[in-house]
């Protein structure tokens, strides 16, 4: 079992940046591949960006690609959401998530099905 906490969310205006992380507990985290998703309310949780387990295949959502970056730090069992140039319609609910899946493709990635284990969401809510 892994648990999952996520931080750094918080109030911003239109443009800025806020950085997310999503600390995991357990010696298996390196094995993990590692994804962010968004719930909006009303709204369906959404990709929003994901992380093989060395790090080395990175996908993102067409909305936040350019802004977004995903990277994660293995020793310090962390996986990090950089999120730059923000905007009103980024306002969620922030998820991280993990997954044994293999191969990890793009369609796997994306899918909130292939991920066992979710953290309890950290609010982003950017002002206009």
């Amino acid at each position: 079992q892994v648990q999952l906490v996520e931080s750094g969310g918080g109030l911003v205006q239109t443009g800025g940046s806020l950085r997310l992380s999503c600390a995991a507990s357990g010696r298996a985290f390196s094995s993990y591949s590692m994804g962010w998703f968004r719930q909006a309310p009303g709204k369906e949780r959404e990709f929003v960006a994901a992380s093989s387990w060395s790090g080395g295949s990175t996908y993102s959502a067409r909305s936040v690609k350019g802004r977004f970056t995903i990277s994660r730090d293995n020793a310090k069992n962390t996986v990090y959401l950089q999120m730059n140039s923000l905007k009103p319609e980024d306002t969620s609910v922030y998820y991280c998530a993990v997954t044994r899946v293999i191969p990890f493709t793009p369609v796997q990635a994306m899918a909130v099905s292939e991920y066992e284990f979710w953290g309890q969401g950290t609010q982003v809510t950017v002002s206009s």
